[in-house]
């Protein structure tokens, strides 16, 4: 979303549910009333809610909690079996579900960063660190929820149709934001709405369908990417290239430079930093 602002969001319609990122507070203490709106306990028989129980998959949630809560969305017989499956559950039972469901994490890791080295010195986040968290806001049954699965349950924001849902989420969100200070602007909104492709190719926009491929296309190379883990690649240059310096007989004269530019831009540094200036890393 480019702009917090229902006439924007409305252009977007259908609208089935936003997906929110914000910093999460990880001092918080959690209170047996929510911060905004109220907590409803029994909403959990009638919606599909979740507990989060793995770390990081709060934007996976998040997204489930949208599309398996829209009796309009066609989601597919593996979602549709999974929702039915699932529903008798509480919702600490419905997060176990989530992780072990193999369909969801294949998904799921399918988008996860690749790492090629593991911290052994992993530890619990603190206040001093930046957490961020994914949570969903959707019309369900008349009713506009906040789907959090770090919450114990859905915390509704009154009553809500989908044709006001652009205008009765603005106010909901803008308030949760007006809860940092001001200076905090890392926030992120993301809308989940009818694929643009089938709304150009009801109308003929032939332009706008390859438009909306190409970007697909693009996506799936970024990801790709953004998967792959670049270490040995980058292994394998700097091997070829100290083999050509020692073929030529000049590693030694190659690695003497190297080692002479670093020390001028130290000692470049240094100065700067005797004379007061800023120096930039």
């Amino acid at each position: 979303m480019i702009a917090l602002d229902s006439d924007y969001l409305e252009q977007q319609t259908p609208v089935y549910g936003v997906i929110f990122l914000f910093k999460y507070p990880v001092g918080q203490k959690k209170t047996d009333e929510a911060v905004d709106g109220q907590y409803d306990l029994e909403a959990t028989e009638n919606i599909f809610f979740a507990n989060q129980t793995i770390q990081n998959a709060c934007a996976t949630q998040a997204i489930l909690s949208v599309l398996l809560n829209r009796g309009d969305l066609e989601v597919g017989d593996s979602l549709t079996e999974f929702r039915e499956f699932t529903q008798a559950f509480p919702a600490e039972l419905r997060g176990e579900a989530l992780s072990n469901s193999e369909l969801i994490r294949d998904v799921h890791n399918s988008f996860a960063r690749s790492s090629p080295f593991i911290d052994e010195g992993s530890r619990a986040a603190t206040e001093d660190d930046d957490v961020y968290h994914f949570i969903a806001y959707t019309p369900v049954n008349g009713i506009l929820y906040e789907l959090d699965g770090l919450q114990p349950s859905p915390i509704s924001h009154g009553s809500c149709s989908d044709s006001e849902f652009c205008d009765k989420i603005i106010p909901v969100l803008q308030r949760r934001i007006n809860r940092y200070p001001a200076t905090e602007i890392r926030f992120n909104l993301l809308a989940m709405i009818k694929d643009p492709r089938i709304k150009a190719a009801e109308i003929g926009d032939v332009e706008r369908v390859t438009r909306e491929d190409d970007k697909r296309n693009m996506w799936m190379w970024e990801n790709e990417l953004r998967r792959h883990n670049f270490v040995g690649f980058t292994h394998e240059i700097l091997r070829n290239v100290v083999a050509a310096k020692l073929k030529d007989a000049k590693y030694d004269e190659w690695l003497d430079d190297a080692k002479e530019k670093s020390k001028q831009r130290m000692e470049e540094r240094i100065k700067k930093g005797q004379k007061g200036e800023v120096v930039d890393e």
